[in-house]
């Protein structure tokens, strides 16, 4: 793309995207130029109208990545461009609930790390509720001891929050800090460099856990914000509180917990088991 790529990733980064949003835009031209064997900036609507439905149709990617290059190609036409018949219609988010780790199963995990690092670093992830790009930034300076409270800067949507710090992930970071030493300002720099740990790294480090600890439920090093979440949720606590905690713009991201949380459709009951007593063994 040359001229093409070096104007986009100008664009990208005066709106402000993060680095890993900006190479996801970038590869969505880059594909569609290599699949017309063509400048992406000669392409008619109905080509890249046909490149979306080839990412559907044949090549099978599953919803959220369409949905990226979807957007990744609206802002090349519309941004980059300027032009206006970009109006890629967005492929709908599918709604699967996620298989979420019990209070067994994540202390199973835990237990399952091979280094006072690794077992650090998944304890800040579930003790806070971290995305992986989260924990992996994470600051020596994100402990509030006094308020019990991590902060975690530039997360997504670049917003700053507070999340939970609990006694035990306290004494925990305490020990890994008197072990490893990290390289300020990051509390989990790469090994041979002074910048945050790649987040691949903490994806291998959790699958290797995971499988140690003979874990078969799915998802990656997300799971256990999830399971935070719903551990959360089933203790009583509320789902504003919860929207702030999980860093959500909106209340309704939040919800779906509500539909893994035991405990809300346990107190719920069976509508089976309020009818009349009329249905005795016969």
């Amino acid at each position: 793309m040359g001229e093409l790529h070096d104007r986009m990733q100008q664009d990208l980064i005066l709106h402000g995207m993060s680095p890993r949003t900006q190479q996801s835009y970038l590869a969505a031209v880059r594909g569609l130029a290599k699949s017309h064997h063509q400048r992406p900036d000669t392409l008619s609507e109905a080509q890249v109208r046909g490149y979306v439905r080839y990412l559907i149709e044949e090549r099978q990617l599953a919803r959220s990545s369409v949905r990226v290059a979807v957007m990744g190609l609206r802002f090349f036409y519309t941004q980059t461009l300027h032009r206006a018949w970009a109006s890629l219609p967005l492929p709908k988010r599918t709604k699967i609930l996620p298989e979420v780790l019990s209070r067994e199963e994540v202390a199973r995990l835990l237990a399952s790390t091979t280094t006072v690092r690794e077992r650090a670093l998944l304890m800040t992830t579930y003790g806070g509720g971290l995305r992986v790009s989260e924990v992996v930034r994470l600051r020596v300076s994100a402990s509030d001891a006094g308020r019990e409270m991590l902060r975690s800067e530039q997360g997504k949507g670049r917003k700053d929050r507070y999340t939970l710090l609990g006694p035990r992930l306290l004494t925990e970071l305490r020990h890994y800090w008197q072990v490893y030493r990290p390289t300020p300002p990051w509390l989990f720099p790469q090994r041979a460099k002074p910048v945050p740990m790649n987040p691949a790294t903490a994806q291998r480090i959790y699958y290797a856990a995971k499988e140690r600890a003979g874990i078969t439920k799915g998802g990656g090093i997300h799971a256990p914000r999830h399971a935070f979440t719903t551990h959360l949720l089933e203790a009583g606590t509320d789902l504003p509180t919860l929207q702030r905690l999980l860093g959500h713009e909106s209340v309704t991201t939040t919800m779906p917990y509500v539909h893994v949380a035991r405990s809300h459709v346990a107190a719920q009951g069976s509508p089976l088991e309020s009818l009349p007593d009329v249905l005795s063994a016969r």
